[in-house]
């Protein structure tokens, strides 16, 4: 089989409230050891803590991994490097254009009802796109940072709708 396959990771800019709730998070455990050591119920309250740690750690943490797989492009949410869930998945087909996010013609394709969905790593200088797809008969602006080979094989499938 031919098939043709690209993969790209960026890892999204950590916000300054995720150290913020870090923090406190880890203060509440801290904090409920020593109630755990006053009253009955504070082992309880230490176990909701650690279970609070266990869950919202990893959400702080996002990664996305764009996939394209000949005509088909899948982009995940990667969460603390342990979970993967699909936010998004569509063909060629779908994309009506893919341009940097300052390009006159991601901005004559946008629509006013249209979602706008944030894929890309919110990193200062960072080169970021626009991808305007129609699925569904829902158009959505999809924000993403593709490297060259990944651009390059989107040009190759569809020269039309990309802009490098």
């Amino acid at each position: 089989m031919n098939d043709a396959y690209v993969e790209w990771l960026v890892k999204r800019k950590t916000p300054g409230y995720a150290i913020l709730v870090k923090g406190l998070l880890i203060l509440l455990c801290i904090v409920s050891f020593f109630v755990m050591m006053m009253l009955p119920l504070g082992f309880i309250i230490l176990l909701l803590a650690i279970a609070g740690v266990y869950f919202i750690f990893p959400m702080m943490d996002l990664e996305f991994e764009y996939l394209a797989v000949n005509d088909q492009l899948s982009i995940d949410k990667i969460m603390g490097q342990r979970r993967r869930k699909r936010v998004w998945e569509g063909t060629i087909d779908q994309i009506e254009i893919l341009a940097p996010v300052d390009s006159y013609l991601l901005k004559d394709a946008e629509r006013k009802d249209m979602k706008t969905l944030d894929f890309s790593s919110r990193q200062p200088g960072a080169k970021v796109y626009g991808m305007v797809a129609q699925k569904d008969g829902v158009a959505t602006k999809i924000l993403l940072e593709p490297n060259e080979k990944l651009l390059n094989h989107l040009w190759q499938r569809g020269p039309r709708k990309v802009v490098k």
